[in-house]
């Protein structure tokens, strides 16, 4: 039987400092896994699909499956020699965060450097051109077949081309749910006109604040006019992630405005945060079919990565957890 969910995103190979506790080096990441980690709260029956070279550990493959998710639609590239997965963040007592200068924060912290980040440079993609497709994005070729009628879709940012290849292979299944977090690089005025077409596939459209700012500059500062106007070419639902601030929610078909608060959780490392809301959001939503109560599902997922490193610390905690946040966190979302 085909999974209940696809997603498709990027593999690394972490190397986080986190606010506080021991560092993660060598571990597995990237937004696919957060995605799934915040899915696999309410529903671990996910076929996952990325990228990874000849030197990705198979145990980690092996792990993953474990957990129940559907590797197949991880490609290894053999011809391919020099992949580098390698992901660095360090964050500071305040959570602010940084990709880059590892030397200097393993020495502040009085760590010893790992011999595997020696030579590592954080990816600049605001030099990468938007248009031209990245070796390490999931490609549409690499779905199994079997994938491709599975109703529930999330698709994490990665470059442009292939989330727009990816668009148009599953906007064509019979009442597919498509769900796009876009990648930040190409959200911006010049990139609008191409954004729309890609829109056309898709049903929850899930940016950051920033991003949604970034791509109306200087035409509104109004969140829920830029929701509108997204709602013109195609998804009838989106959802602003805010961070601390919680989420908007736009439901464009029953003209609702909803306010969904973050739950307030401890903060051990917020690494993924954002992913494993719109993994949660798409289990909600394949259970309720209702917005709202998919906003709460995924605010809830974030809630609980939050509270540890790693994407699948959120299966780790206590038996009821989850549930309890939800049925606690429905009482302060509000219709605006």
């Amino acid at each position: 039987m085909p999974p209940n969910f696809i997603i498709a995103g990027r593999l690394n190979r972490e190397y986080i400092l986190p606010p506080s506790g021991n560092p993660l080096l060598d571990s597995p990441g990237g937004n696919l896994l957060y995605a799934a980690g915040g899915l696999a709260v309410w529903d671990a029956n996910a076929g996952l699909v990325a990228r990874v070279g000849e030197d990705y550990p198979h145990q980690w493959l092996r792990d993953f499956e474990k957990l129940g998710f559907d590797v197949r639609g991880i490609h290894t590239l053999h011809e391919e020699k020099n992949i580098d997965l390698r992901s660095f963040t360090a964050y500071t007592e305040n959570n602010e965060r940084s990709h880059s200068n590892a030397v200097s924060h393993f020495a502040r912290r009085q760590l010893n450097f790992p011999k595997a980040l020696l030579g590592y440079q954080s990816a600049d993609d605001s030099t990468k051109d938007v248009r031209e497709s990245d070796v390490t994005s999931p490609a549409a070729l690499d779905v199994p077949k079997d994938f491709r009628d599975v109703r529930h879709v999330h698709i994490c940012p990665f470059d442009f081309v292939s989330q727009s290849q990816m668009v148009n292979l599953f906007k064509g299944g019979s009442d597919q749910t498509v769900s796009l977090d876009p990648a930040p690089s190409y959200m911006k005025p010049r990139f609008w006109r191409d954004l729309r077409v890609v829109l056309q596939g898709v049903l929850v459209f899930q940016p950051a604040e920033e991003e949604m700012r970034s791509l109306f500059w200087g035409e509104t500062d109004d969140l829920w006019e830029m929701a509108h106007k997204v709602s013109e070419y195609g998804p009838q639902i989106i959802v602003i992630k805010r961070g601390a601030l919680g989420q908007l929610v736009y439901d464009a078909a029953g003209h609702h405005r909803y306010e969904v608060p973050a739950y307030q959780s401890r903060i051990a490392d917020p690494t993924g945060a954002g992913d494993a809301f719109c993994g949660g959001f798409l289990a909600g939503f394949q259970k309720t079919n209702d917005p709202l109560m998919a906003a709460l599902h995924g605010s809830v997922s974030a809630s609980l990565k939050m509270e540890g490193s790693g994407p699948f610390y959120p299966l780790d905690v206590m038996p009821g957890l989850a549930a309890a946040r939800l049925f606690s966190l429905r009482e302060f979302a509000r219709e605006v």
